[in-house]
């Protein structure tokens, strides 16, 4: 039988249609063309024309300290942030809201937090931390959460946390870098999400009773780890 040989023109041409790439082309359905993802300018915050509001009310117990400190309050949010504050005295609501000269989009967000901070019983230079940096938070819980107590047991679990003098939370509060506020039998921790479930584990040993020399030797060691690691 006779073979039939391929030429090498022939074959040139078949491997080089092999070693073609194919092109992408989208699936039609329904003879509709194929969607494509919609493009939108970066959006310029000093042209915004809704103007964004916040109002926090002021607790009867924090209407003097936000008296006196009020020129704390207002520098940081109208010089630094750019926005308007202002105190209602018919309605005891701190009124914020923005201006033409805001840049920052997240700047009221900020402001009012600072604000909700120093009304829960913060001091305003804590509470502006809030403002400089960006992984701060307040963490709020009542005692009852931890451990349903009332009366005389209630009173002793917020004297365990308090200690003699506030000696317990100033350690707690020097030893895992926050700031505690105990009002009446709620519980505020201010600080960055790592500290602030250190603060809390003390506190909730404290609550659960828990002696305070064994919560020292615990924050004791988490002080030396915390050295060691920088």
């Amino acid at each position: 039988m006779e073979t039939q040989e391929e030429s090498p023109s022939e074959h040139e041409s078949f491997t080089s249609q092999r070693k073609r790439k194919r092109k992408h082309v989208p699936i039609q359905v329904d003879g509709t063309e194929p969607k494509r993802k919609p493009l939108f300018p970066p959006l310029e915050s000093g042209r915004e024309a809704v103007t964004q509001f916040r109002s926090v009310p002021v607790p009867p117990n924090r209407f003097t300290p936000l008296k006196s400190s009020w020129i704390k309050i207002f520098t940081p949010i109208v010089e630094h942030l750019h926005l308007q504050i202002r105190l209602n005295l018919k309605t005891k609501h701190v009124e914020i809201r923005t201006s033409s000269h805001t840049a920052d989009v997240s700047a009221i967000q900020k402001a009012t937090e600072f604000v909700k901070a120093f009304m829960l019983g913060f001091e305003a230079e804590d509470a502006l931390a809030l403002v400089r940096l960006e992984e701060l938070y307040v963490e709020s819980f009542e005692v009852s959460d931890v451990k349903p107590l009332k009366g005389g047991h209630l009173s002793r679990a917020i004297g365990r946390v308090a200690g003699t003098g506030g000696r317990t939370k100033y350690t707690i509060e020097n030893v895992t870098k926050t700031r505690i506020v105990l009002a009446d039998s709620k519980v505020h921790i201010l600080g960055s999400f790592h500290n602030i479930r250190a603060a809390r584990n003390a506190i909730c040993s404290l609550i659960l009773g828990t002696p305070p020399s064994k919560v020292y030797g615990q924050m004791k060691s988490l002080a030396s780890r915390a050295s060691e690691r920088f």
